[in-house]
């Protein structure tokens, strides 16, 4: 299905692969690939896994391009809900296990007790990218999903919520938890590169 609310590559693209064309795959791979690869590669895939995962998304979408269904999303969330798919049953073949929630009283929070603003603004301007990735990495991988699907991606929360295949009120909360851990695991890494902010032991 194509719509006119789509970008104009994305839409002529579709339109010859309902035609049967295969040239209709190389736009949208142009458009799409770069950001759905770091993304998986963010998800804590492998570049070999990635490679899979995206390669067999762009196939399924070449195969059956008039599954995808514009009214519930952008086709590069639709790309990455497939390649997320095609990612995790990867993982399950070895053998890997994917953390899920840590609590289950999560689920339970209340919509309006989850925070709607993210630290990384604040964060990406007082500590280093290298410390703010690698706390991004060691979020556990629901919390760091959420989190790279809309503070890096920045994609709707609706949107968001279905690649990841939960509900809208799940994926508020993993969001809010993973800024929540993230700004408390970055929290000695802005101390020590702004030591003036520290308290002096001798004003004690």
């Amino acid at each position: 299905m194509v719509s006119a609310d789509q970008p104009a590559e994305d839409s002529q693209g579709l339109a010859l692969l309902c035609e049967g064309r295969m040239q209709g795959l190389e736009p949208i791979y142009r458009r799409h690939s770069g950001p759905l690869y770091r993304y998986l590669l963010a998800l804590g895939a492998s570049q070999e896994a990635a490679s899979d995962a995206l390669q067999d998304a762009f196939m399924s979408l070449a195969q059956q391009p008039r599954a995808f269904d514009p009214q519930r999303g952008s086709l590069g969330g639709y790309l990455a809900g497939i390649a997320r798919h095609g990612l995790l049953a990867q993982w399950r073949r070895q053998g890997r296990e994917v953390a899920s929630e840590v609590n289950d009283e999560l689920d339970n929070l209340q919509p309006e007790r989850v925070s709607e603003e993210g630290p990384l603004h604040a964060l990406e301007s007082k500590a280093s990218n290298h410390a703010l990735w690698a706390a991004i990495e060691a979020l556990p991988f629901v919390f760091r999903e959420a989190l790279l699907l809309v503070d890096i991606q920045e994609r709707s929360y609706a949107e968001a919520a279905s690649i990841a295949g939960v509900e809208l009120n799940t994926l508020r909360t993993r969001l809010h938890r993973a800024r929540l851990r993230l700004a408390e695991a970055i929290s000695p890494s802005i101390k020590a590169k702004n030591p003036a902010n520290q308290q002096d032991p001798s004003s004690q």
